[in-house]
């Protein structure tokens, strides 16, 4: 279960880093407890406080990559802050989220545009050349690609549940494309941690899951 507490105090850490320590700046902790509210939402099962924490997590790891690994950790608490599965535009809405609250919390416009920027960049996870911030946050967000087993198959299932209104050939036949499309990625990590230590585990996860999807067969049928 994800830690309410250590999770308030890294948001506080991360927003006072970002817009400099000023005591006439509005208390972080409203900001943290509307955005907790929102990653606890009942129609999440995989895009919860467990999958912020982990990006999070990642992103700290990561930090030697980024340019600003603050503004990256506030775009982490924002990317998935709008979420309903049964929408298409959750990281448009993630990102104005993030332009309305960040100036009134204290960020700078540049600091409250990059944050934006990087939200919209896990559409498509694909970060340009030289994009060191968009490349840590995309490694972060897609580092659960390389779970172990036992992980890996605890968020196909997580995904599956969110989408449980969709009807299983459907399904798997727009996950299917998805997984096909991420194989076809020259790299799917951009930094080197993520290229070193990430990217052949993830590539046997999708191809293990693409093939189990090609093989499953709807119980209806």
């Amino acid at each position: 279960m994800a830690d309410l507490q250590e999770l308030r105090v890294r948001w506080r850490r991360a927003l006072l880093m970002a817009r400099g320590d000023d005591a006439r700046l509005p208390d972080p902790d409203p900001y943290a407890t509307a955005l907790l509210d929102r990653w606890q939402e009942p129609q999440r099962r995989y895009h919860t406080l467990a999958h912020l924490t982990a990006v999070l997590d990642h992103v700290d790891v990561l930090t030697e990559y980024a340019d600003d690994p603050d503004l990256v950790r506030l775009a982490a608490w924002f990317h998935d802050a709008v979420y309903l599965p049964d929408r298409s535009e959750n990281e448009e809405r993630s990102a104005r989220l993030a332009e309305r609250a960040l100036p009134e919390a204290g960020v700078s416009d540049a600091g409250t545009a990059e944050v934006a920027r990087l939200v919209r960049l896990t559409v498509t996870h694909d970060p340009a050349p030289g994009d060191r911030n968009g490349e840590v946050l995309c490694d972060a967000d897609l580092a659960i690609l390389a779970a172990p087993p036992a992980a890996y198959a605890a968020y196909t299932a997580e995904v599956r549940e969110e989408y449980h209104f969709v009807p299983n050939d459907a399904f798997r036949d727009g996950r299917s494309a998805i997984l096909r499309q991420l194989l076809d990625l020259p790299r799917l990590f951009r930094t080197p941690h993520g290229r070193a230590r990430w990217e052949p585990t993830a590539r046997y996860n999708l191809a293990a899951e693409l093939e189990m999807l090609s093989t499953a067969q709807d119980p209806a049928s």
